[in-house]
């Protein structure tokens, strides 16, 4: 066996560790969900005469799902997930037009949103948001100095947000639209796109949007509503007036764990898009800060490890730990907002602790995906760390203890230019390939 070969089997022995901050507040969140979800959907599941734990089974079984998905995304490769990117775009478009199958698709409330996969219904969008940030990433990957340089590979992404924007604001499903186009600006932004360029779609996309916002009497509606609610508080502004009331009744420690009275059937969807408010309700302001604070943690987290895998040129890991914190913290935000009586209502949960199988599902895999690239981050500084070391005891004239000098594959060589001859020889080189 050679030095090299023997070079690489040592360094492909070592393995990584998940970021432990990442994984607790994780974890912390998923059981913060399990006991609202369950303190929130009493009431409703009796009025709907199915049981008073109905709704908390269903949301253990899915978070039970959730984890299957995410430990499968915690062994997956990255370089197998970024190989397969092209296909995941294509699975996107699929899944938005499934919804308008006869007999795939399902409408609920007016809204065709689901499929129907005769257990249960499926939020396609759900699972749009993750693939779209995975080949987004890789797109910024391969693209990104041409990004930076041509108008072409700026407007490329641009138009496929806005083509399923477009598919989305016919189910219609408004909210998600904001979001994709929200998450796709953020990415691009990080992945270094010139900026006086992006000022030209950002000042066509805008009023577009403030225009199919006040099309629909019913977003002029909530609009008007989100601006003075108590105006009409039993039509327009009804959800809102009760997730006020909710908030006002915790004040400081709230009224105690169980003890909510907006959600015996005055708060609408207590157990989904209005589940912050009962939280303020049951813990107070103090409540409503340690779960603001959970999701603070979770995407600062994200983002110092998108920034660190970028610093070691694993761009498709950080882009994708960028996407996802983008995600998490853009969609906390909105359905904190509404149940605050910050923003006008959105159908948006909030991850891992709202009520919803499919947005239960897509955030657990989204959140291993993002442990995956702690672990894989954390081997790749372990590798390097060892290089380093093998390095410095050739140049004092310690013995490596019968190790190999270390040595720089014609892959790493080649994208290591630009760097020093020192920095060449004994670390390995991560990111784009020439």
């Amino acid at each position: 066996m050679t030095d090299s070969a023997r070079q690489a089997t040592r360094l492909d022995a070592l393995g990584g560790r998940f970021d432990p901050w990442l994984l607790a507040v994780t974890c912390t969140l998923a059981c913060v969900g399990v006991v609202m979800v369950g303190s929130s959907s009493i009431a409703i599941a009796e009025g709907l005469d199915v049981g008073p734990f109905y709704f908390l089974t269903r949301h253990i079984v899915f978070l039970a799902a959730g984890v299957g998905l995410a430990a499968w995304m915690m062994r997956t490769e990255l370089k197998a997930i970024e190989q397969r990117s092209q296909w995941l775009l294509l699975a996107c478009f699929v899944l938005l037009l499934l919804v308008f199958v006869p007999g795939v698709g399902k409408s609920v409330n007016g809204a065709r949103r689901w499929l129907n996969l005769g257990i249960s219904n499926f939020q396609a969008v759900e699972a749009v948001k993750l693939l779209f940030i995975v080949w987004l990433a890789s797109y910024l990957k391969r693209f990104s100095e041409d990004l930076a340089a041509t108008w072409s590979a700026m407007l490329k992404p641009i138009g496929v947000a806005v083509a399923m924007v477009g598919l989305l604001l016919l189910q219609p499903d408004f909210g998600s639209s904001s979001l994709i186009l929200a998450v796709a600006a953020g990415m691009l932004v990080l992945g270094g796109v010139n900026m006086p360029r992006m000022f030209g779609p950002v000042l066509v996309l805008l009023p577009l949007l403030a225009v199919i916002a006040i099309a629909e009497p019913y977003r002029v509606a909530r609009l008007t509503s989100f601006r003075n609610p108590w105006a009409d508080p039993f039509n327009t502004g009804y959800q809102l007036t009760n997730a006020l009331m909710a908030v006002g009744r915790g004040e400081w420690t709230g009224v105690g764990l169980g003890a909510s009275v907006q959600k015996l059937s005055y708060l609408p969807e207590a157990h989904t898009d209005f589940i912050m408010a009962v939280i303020a309700e049951e813990l107070g302001f103090v409540g409503v800060c340690l779960v603001i604070g959970l999701y603070v943690a979770l995407a600062g987290r994200a983002f110092w490890i998108g920034l660190q895998c970028v610093e070691m040129r694993r761009h498709f890991a950080g882009y994708c730990a960028f996407g996802i914190a983008l995600w998490m913290s853009l969609q906390s935000f909105v359905s904190i907002g509404v149940n605050l009586g910050l923003l006008p209502t959105k159908g948006l949960t909030l991850p891992l602790i709202s009520s919803g199988g499919s947005s239960v599902l897509m955030t657990s895999m989204a959140l291993g995906l993002l442990l995956r690239v702690s672990y894989e981050l954390d081997r790749a500084q372990r590798q390097v760390a060892r290089l380093r070391g093998e390095a410095q005891q050739v140049s004092t004239g310690v013995p490596a203890a019968s190790q190999p000098l270390p040595v720089v594959t014609s892959k790493a060589a080649g994208e290591g230019r630009g760097t020093s001859r020192l920095r060449q020889r004994v670390e390995p080189v991560f990111g784009r390939t020439a």
